[in-house]
């Protein structure tokens, strides 16, 4: 099978129908649990046509780990690019990073076997995620002082927070009605009781 140039257009819509296939599998199965030949059925192709995208299960995890993250990191640009306060930030953030993995370009992958990562890999994906972390951490310790947020744990309520929107996609099945929903409620359930109506 002729190679298909990484940079058009063609190779990188295969290549990411071949990523949200890995994450369906992924999240199904768990990474033990998935094989390459679980993939290929999944989007019936041969077993050379998975290697003609990706070197093998350890890349495959790595990319969908990598693709997640960056669903995290795009929408915590739009929101700190927001004319906004503190507490509407987060809820944009909130808002944006779930219609991401409810929307067309769903599944992502759970986040949830860094351990079966390379050595390498897992360092990259780890400090990524902590950056990640830090930056919706210190956001709302920025509300805080800024009078928009309530006191809080901003540690522990950031991982409450990021783990329930990284659950999403163990749960979420693509079902609009659902996605709609999810969209509309999560970014008040997650953040109301953080919310100052007063001087606080």
């Amino acid at each position: 099978m002729k190679r298909l140039p990484s940079n058009t257009e063609a190779y990188s819509a295969k290549r990411e129908r071949l990523l949200r296939a890995a994450a369906a599998c992924f999240n199904e199965s768990g990474y033990s649990g998935t094989s390459l030949k679980d993939i290929a059925r999944h989007l019936n192709l041969t077993d050379a046509a998975v290697y003609y995208y990706i070197d093998g299960k350890p890349q495959l995890v790595y990319e969908c780990y990598l693709r997640a993250v960056r669903a995290g990191q795009s929408a915590m640009q739009t929101a700190l690019q927001t004319d906004a306060d503190h507490y509407a930030k987060a809820i944009t953030y909130i808002r944006e990073h779930v219609t991401e993995l409810c929307g067309p370009n769903g599944p992502y992958a759970i986040m949830s076997e860094i351990p079966s990562l390379a050595p390498t890999h897992r360092e990259e994906i780890l400090a990524l995620s902590r950056a990640h972390s830090l930056q919706f951490e210190t956001l709302l310790e920025s509300g805080i002082k800024a009078g928009h947020i309530r006191a809080c744990d901003v540690r522990m309520t950031g991982n409450a927070i990021m783990g329930a929107i990284n659950w999403i996609p163990k749960w979420f099945r693509g079902d609009e009605a659902l996605a709609s929903q999810t969209i509309a409620t999560f970014p008040d359930i997650l953040m109301r009781g953080l919310k100052c109506d007063t001087a606080c």
